[in-house]
């Protein structure tokens, strides 16, 4: 299976389109606006994210298994699980990433890394006590595919320009309230206002913007998941056991891997504006995927 056949869904990837240029135009309209408001250069500001998005691009994969205290594992320590993983890999035309473990026994997994040749695939000691062999597969799978599809590249653009927005609109408003508060002389209203609304509007739809195009990725790597193995049912009854395995954990443990919610499979904690898909409808897409290929549905 070539990479680029990955979970391609005409309806699913016009919707990514879509909503990523609404993004993009938000973010157009945003510096505009705020280049008419105020006297600034952007030059500078872009330099500064530019490099913390550098930073954080390059880096992704150390932060994210640093914080959750992830560890990384040769063949000689976890076989089975280098074995599935490497077996995936060749099925999904994928190099092997890292391959690491949680030390907590919340079921989860999760993937990270700037390109499949620098990329890495943790899973947790609860998901490997609790799941099937071939349910784990299905997890895997499904993380092989956000390597595969670049969504940590895509998440990263994405939060750059939100980074971008947020910078300018801290600048914005110290400049136009350290100027006197005032665009000109014509009784104008005070720049830091015009700054505030502008900014608090644009911070809201990019916030839901940015978990759109997530909760879209992940339905991508569903479906990328059930490609790989031909086994929709088996990412199904992972999804369903990982989930019903969260509800037993103690909320002061999910609390704690809160910050990890939009790597993991399956978020932690449930959120208003989630970054992934309601589980219903993940399985309900699954179960057309598995009808389509001429799978049991249970």
């Amino acid at each position: 299976m070539k990479r680029r056949s990955y979970g391609r869904d005409l309806g699913l990837t016009l919707r990514m389109l879509l909503t990523t240029g609404l993004l993009g135009l938000l973010y157009v309209v945003f510096a505009v606006i705020l280049f008419q408001v105020l006297n600034a250069s952007i030059l500078v500001m872009v330099v500064i994210i530019g490099g913390l998005a550098f930073f954080q691009y390059f880096t992704s994969d150390k932060i994210a298994l640093a914080t959750s205290g992830a560890k990384v594992v040769g063949p000689e320590q976890a076989p089975e699980l280098h074995a599935m993983v490497e077996r995936l890999c060749a099925l999904a035309d994928l190099p092997k990433p890292r391959v690491a473990v949680i030390p907590t026994d919340m079921p989860n997994a999760f993937a990270t890394g700037r390109s499949p040749k620098h990329s890495a695939v943790a899973v947790t000691e609860g998901l490997w006590r609790r799941l099937e062999p071939h349910e784990v597969e299905g997890v895997i799978a499904h993380e092989l595919s956000h390597i595969g599809n670049r969504d940590v590249l895509v998440m990263t653009l994405a939060s750059f320009f939100a980074m971008l927005a947020g910078l300018l609109t801290r600048v914005g408003m110290f400049g136009g309230m350290m100027g006197g508060g005032r665009r000109d002389n014509s009784g104008g209203a005070p720049v830091w206002l015009i700054v505030l609304l502008v900014s608090i509007l644009t911070y809201v739809l990019s916030f839901i913007l940015i978990r759109t195009i997530s909760r879209y990725r992940e339905y991508a790597a569903d479906r990328g998941a059930a490609l790989i193995t031909g086994a929709p049912e088996n990412l199904m009854s992972a999804l369903q056991k990982i989930s019903s395995g969260i509800a037993q954990i103690p909320e002061r443990d999910l609390r704690q891997a809160e910050a990890l919610n939009a790597f993991f499979i399956v978020p932690s904690v449930k959120e208003l504006f989630a970054t992934h898909p309601p589980m219903e409808k993940r399985l309900a897409r699954l179960a057309e995927i598995a009808r389509e290929m001429g799978r049991p549905v249970a």
